[in-house]
């Protein structure tokens, strides 16, 4: 994405099925993370969209600076973000994805004469030792249904599930058929 620096949506579905796949393989967690920032539209309201272009390039690189390595993330659309962690213990990415939280809450868009605080609220979906059964699409729509009850429970927070049994997935977020 050349705004914010961080992957495309072209790319990133394959990245995160190939992490599952190594999941599965070695026996690790795997976890996607739907970002969203709250209340997006006042800043294009309030200011200007070259300003909101600013705050989302800032966001980029905020994501950028807080994820290791191999984890990785991209531009979902608009003002959501996408963040795969590799590796990561269910409790450990619950922790990332509040520290993260908390960093851009506390982070001030400045940019001449433009200056503002913004929150982002978190849906976490994580794959105890790589479940079989999941996919990428899976995960996402997953997350994405916690990020609602992220912003239905008053924004700024995080929700997560931890999948650690294929009978705790509802069969609406599985994949389906093309």
């Amino acid at each position: 994405d050349d705004l914010t620096g961080l992957y495309n949506m072209r790319t990133i579905f394959d990245r995160i099925n190939n992490e599952i796949e190594r999941g599965r393989r070695y026996k690790h967690s795997v976890a996607v993370i739907m970002m969203d920032m709250d209340d997006f539209k006042h800043v294009n309201d309030n200011h200007d969209h070259l300003f909101g272009s600013f705050v989302l390039s800032q966001t980029g690189k905020l994501i950028k600076e807080t994820i290791r390595t191999v984890d990785f993330a991209a531009r979902y659309g608009g003002d959501e973000f996408l963040i795969c962690l590799a590796q990561t213990e269910p409790q450990g990415a619950v922790r990332f994805t509040d520290r993260l939280r908390k960093k851009l809450s506390e982070f001030e868009y400045a940019n001449g004469e433009d200056k503002m605080f913004l929150t982002a609220s978190f849906g976490c979906c994580i794959a105890d030792s790589g479940k079989s059964i999941l996919d990428a699409q899976t995960m996402v729509r997953m997350a994405d249904a916690k990020l609602y009850e992220a912003k239905a429970n008053g924004k700024n927070c995080v929700e997560s599930e931890i999948i650690t049994d294929e009978s705790q997935i509802d069969p609406r977020f599985l994949r389906r058929a093309s």
